[in-house]
């Protein structure tokens, strides 16, 4: 009697479990390429055609800020919304690893990375060149001593000849120059490259979901820029309580590129703020005596008589108030302005021109600055710790101008600037002021200032279009 076997699993092909195989990879891949959370900020890069002055582009606001947002904290000068959602973490697609090419170097080709300690000396001993020769590079040409001011992170790369010695020294000192020393018949000929940027415009969009610098960042705007975005909208929008999720953004900038990588920022050419549904819009323009200033689409200043926030803060930690309890002197007393907590040292500035009627001490308020604004408006700035150089009793100040820094002088629990305003000497409430604009473009230019903001309106109208559409897809 013969006994039936176990019954086994039925074999396969080996082709058929190499396709199986090489089906469920594919599955996995496409999982980690094609992201399926929707991305909240998006950037583009134009070419943008503008009649831009020789000055617009010359103009170097942010040659050390990259365009891409740095992932470092920064100390937000803005107030965060208060919900309980948070920003959802950003989305970027996988890419398969580009295949590593090593290029070939020359046999006597040397590279080294500055680290921690590290001098010229040092640096030299690692590619096996003498102590002397160091003496010899610094004393060849006085601009050689650049090789000595090192960066951490920096390449070094030298070119030896067959017996040893040093015959080119090259470095990388930024994006936009280098340095070479070349060994010649009487020493070393230091020789520096500085590359000249093209300028192309750059457009970023945004939606405020907790903060206006973490959506900021997200759409690729750097800190600086922001900081120019929150100032430009500035006289209209108070970015300590006003921001509200679903506020959004749009920004076209200048961007400096070299070799297709962008090495830093210019001005913000054109921008428009959404705030709790009214949209306000501005432009940059220079005129033709080379004044640039930034001007709503049809024309009239951006600027006012007075700025909404003297100083970037955190929060308003006391609003104006006729019967608030002093926080020392425990007893009610008008709170006759309005307190902005900030860390100690954070600049103020001047809410508009003016002649500084005090710059000293005076009673609780501590060291104080009072300017008179015209023969009609008044401001006062209480418990500094220090003023600006040049601010002092009779100087006149500029709208903008940083007049002093964030303290505790005075009667103050913490550091923080009392702000006041009075209108032909009765005090009113800093917040609720609304004051009128600075004059429009002049009739003369009207048609040129046109020719610039029509098309950068057009423009951003045109890109968030194709990224709402896009995003639908």
């Amino acid at each position: 009697m013969t006994q039936e076997s176990s019954k086994a699993p039925p074999l396969y092909p080996k082709t058929h479990l190499l396709a199986a195989s090489g089906i469920a990879a594919l599955l996995s891949l496409a999982l980690l390429v094609f992201p399926s959370s929707d991305v909240e900020a998006k950037k583009t890069t134009l070419s943008l055609e503008l009649e831009s002055p020789a000055e617009q582009l010359t103009q170097d606001q942010d040659a050390a800020d990259t365009v891409q947002a740095t992932n470092e904290p920064t100390e937000s000068p803005f107030a965060q919304i208060d919900n309980s959602a948070q920003e959802p973490a950003q989305t970027a697609e996988a890419e398969a690893p580009a295949p590593v090419v090593e290029e070939k170097k020359a046999p006597n080709h040397r590279e080294v990375i500055v680290s921690k300690g590290d001098n010229l000396s040092t640096l030299f001993e690692k590619v096996g060149l003498p102590a002397t020769s160091v003496h010899e590079v610094l004393a060849s040409d006085k601009q050689a001593k650049q090789f000595s001011q090192l960066k951490h992170g920096q390449k070094l790369e030298f070119e030896l000849s067959p017996e040893g010695q040093l015959t080119n020294l090259h470095s990388k000192v930024s994006d936009l120059e280098t340095i070479t020393l070349t060994r010649n018949a009487t020493g070393y000929a230091f020789n520096r490259v500085t590359a000249k940027p093209t300028v192309r415009s750059a457009y970023v969009h945004g939606v405020i979901n907790s903060s206006l610098s973490q959506s900021a960042a997200r759409a690729g705007l750097s800190h600086s820029l922001t900081m120019d975005m929150a100032s430009v909208f500035g006289y209209d929008v108070d970015f300590a309580q006003d921001i509200r999720q679903g506020d959004e953004f749009d920004v076209i900038y200048e961007q400096k590129v070299v070799n297709g990588k962008a090495v830093g920022n210019g001005p913000i050419l054109s921008a428009r703020f959404t705030n709790r549904g009214k949209t306000y819009t501005a432009v940059r323009y220079t005129n033709k005596q080379g004044n640039s200033s930034y001007y709503t689409a049809d024309g009239n200043s951006m600027r006012k008589a007075f700025i909404r926030t003297p100083v970037d803060f955190a929060r308003i930690s006391s609003k104006f108030s006729m019967g608030r309890k002093h926080p020392i002197l425990n007893k009610i007393r008008a709170h006759k302005g309005v307190d902005y907590a900030a860390p100690r040292g954070t600049p103020i500035k001047a809410a508009g021109d003016g002649k500084v009627l005090l710059a000293g001490r005076r009673g609780g308020y501590g060291n104080t600055v009072i300017i008179q604004h015209g023969s009609t408006y008044r401001t006062l700035y209480g418990h500094m710790q220090g003023f600006a150089k040049g601010v002092q009793t009779g100087s006149n100040v500029k709208q903008g101008q940083v007049i002093g820094y964030i303290g505790t002088t005075g009667l103050s629990t913490g550091p923080h600037l009392h702000y006041e305003f009075q209108v032909n000497g009765v005090h009113v409430d800093p917040l609720g002021q609304k004051v009128a604009m600075a004059d429009p473009i002049s009739k003369a230019e009207r048609a040129r200032f046109l020719a610039q903001s029509q098309p950068l309106m057009a423009r951003m109208d045109q890109e968030k279009s194709t990224q709402l559409a896009s995003s639908k897809r």
